[in-house]
């Protein structure tokens, strides 16, 4: 899958970049191809000895003009670089190892520091390179950026920006006061989304790789986990990060909705609650002072429970439904009356387990954010046909199941395959100790939080998985092939708080 073509946020590149180091392919390289990719553009217009300016701010953008400016005087240009800040706001490593090579240039590149707006005027030369401000930036410019902005307006040659025009917000597309208005904006891998309300400052738009893997998008990696990762206020209060209503639970299984609830908890969710049978419910009750507990009606869940269910249900950010379930015809009846209540709410919702069973059987087409998350044998029992064996085959399967159930399929297996019917994504985190009962009760609990967060359910899905087998790793990695499913939730922090240290700790099988 390559992404070449579409419009992509700055979300979208940090999550690249992010997979990308994952993989191997560090973010200095990126950088480095980046640059080098911006001289060639300059190459095959202008002829060496041509005189170019770099501006150059002081973060990643900043590095790309870097390496465009050692490139462009290894083929034999004019080449000054200003400097635009003050060189101990340099932060970034890959930055810096790139302003120290260029200090060591002082034959071949001119450098020119401009701390300050003092020092900065208008410009001549052939080429005038934009490599000020990148992907992230918003809001209106600050000196000394806005002033070398202006000036670059006023000066005479091409301009040339690096990824986006600075001023311009690549999201949005939206100029709030100055913004710099280009000849040609050379930008990375794909074009921004905010190019589309953006084009009178862009001028030609050239799309070039910089070496980003097509698997940084295909596969699941620490970036996916990255997007849905949220600060916490100072100020924030309880229910401001998702409160889950977990529906399940019958007088043979409590522990898979409390394990659904204990890993929502560990996730993020502020408020969790399990309705579960009464009987059931004191049992979820007595193994955590954590779970709280809504004692339904009957021995099964039934259509008596709706009422019981309503406030819940309207408070609810999200909905897990099925763990522990039973599949008691009273259940089958309240699951088809329950699925029309969601569509009536629109709620964000997690179907598993024996609520599988109930929406293969009615044939419903969902009308609310969902995520199904089947097993290859719920799989068959949902869309009537068994999964493919071949992994080419299986993304076939859900793409086609995800368009049937207008929802997010999440096929869990050894490689586990994440639809919403066009979008795929593939996830290779995981061990074969997680064929313990139980861990695909964590998983639901892991993404149905990430729903309750508010993250739509494709990308709650995507990171689900990852956390989910990372955790799984990261338990193997300390215990073998004696896992239990309380030691991925007891792992998720370590995830969620750096996945990308999963690379060591990735499981390879024989």
């Amino acid at each position: 899958m390559n992404m070449q073509g579409s419009h992509i946020t700055s979300r979208d590149v940090r999550r690249l970049d992010l997979n990308s180091e994952y993989l191997g392919v560090s973010s200095l390289q990126l950088m480095e191809n980046a640059g080098g990719a911006v001289a060639i553009e300059v190459a095959s217009r202008f002829k060496p000895s041509s005189k170019v300016i770099v501006l150059a701010g002081t973060g990643r953008n900043g590095g790309d003009g870097m390496v465009a400016a050692r490139h462009l005087a290894s083929m034999g240009y004019k080449v000054d670089l200003y400097l635009v800040g003050s060189e101990v706001s340099i932060r970034d490593e890959n930055v810096s190892l790139n302003w120290r090579a260029l200090k060591e240039m002082s034959s071949s590149v001119k450098i020119h520091a401009a701390p300050d707006s003092s020092s900065i005027e208008p410009f001549k030369a052939d080429v005038l390179i934009d490599s000020l401000l990148g992907v992230g930036f918003e809001g209106s410019l600050r000196q000394p950026v806005l002033e070398a902005v202006k000036a670059l307006n006023r000066s005479e040659g091409l301009v040339v920006s690096v990824d986006v025009p600075t001023g311009v917000d690549s999201d949005s597309g939206e100029v709030q006061g100055e913004a710099v208005r280009a000849k040609l904006t050379v930008t990375f891998h794909a074009p921004k989304a905010g190019f589309k309300k953006a084009e009178e400052y862009l001028g030609e738009v050239k799309v070039v790789s910089i070496g980003i893997p097509p698997e940084a998008e295909l596969h699941v990696g620490p970036g996916d986990v990255d997007a849905v990762l949220q600060s916490r206020p100072a100020e924030s209060k309880k229910g401001d990060f998702g409160r889950l209503l977990i529906i399940g639970g019958s007088e043979t299984y409590s522990g898979a909705p409390a394990l659904v609830a204990m890993a929502a908890l560990r996730v993020g969710t502020d408020l969790v609650y399990v309705a579960a049978p009464a009987k059931t419910a004191e049992a979820i009750s007595s193994m955590s002072p954590n779970l709280i507990t809504i004692k339904m009606i009957g021995e099964h869940f039934n259509p008596a429970n709706l009422g019981q269910l309503k406030t819940f249900l309207e408070r609810a950010t999200a909905v897990a439904l099925g763990p522990g379930m039973g599949l008691h015809k009273e259940s089958f009846d309240a699951i088809g009356r329950l699925l029309r209540k969601l569509e009536e709410l629109k709620k964000p919702t997690l179907i598993d387990a024996d609520a599988l069973k109930a929406l293969g059987a009615l044939k419903s087409r969902l009308a609310f954010p969902a995520v199904v998350t089947p097993h290859a044998g719920e799989f068959e029992i949902v869309s009537g046909r068994k999964v493919s064996s071949e992994l080419d085959g299986k993304i076939s399967d859900v793409k086609a199941l995800a368009g049937e159930v207008n929802s997010v399929v999440l096929l869990k297996g050894r490689v586990d395959v994440i639809s919403d019917g066009s979008r795929v994504k593939l996830n290779w985190t995981g061990n074969p100790g997680m064929t313990v009962g139980g861990t695909g009760d964590v998983l639901s609990g892991i993404v149905a939080s990430l729903m309750a967060q508010g993250y739509e359910p494709f990308e709650a899905a995507v990171a689900g998985a990852f956390i989910n087998g990372a955790a799984g790793d990261f338990a193997y990695k300390k215990k073998g092939f004696h896992i239990l499913p309380t030691d991925l939730i007891e792992m998720t922090p370590d995830v969620m708080n750096d996945p990308m240290s999963h690379r060591d700790a990735r499981y390879v099988g024989s």
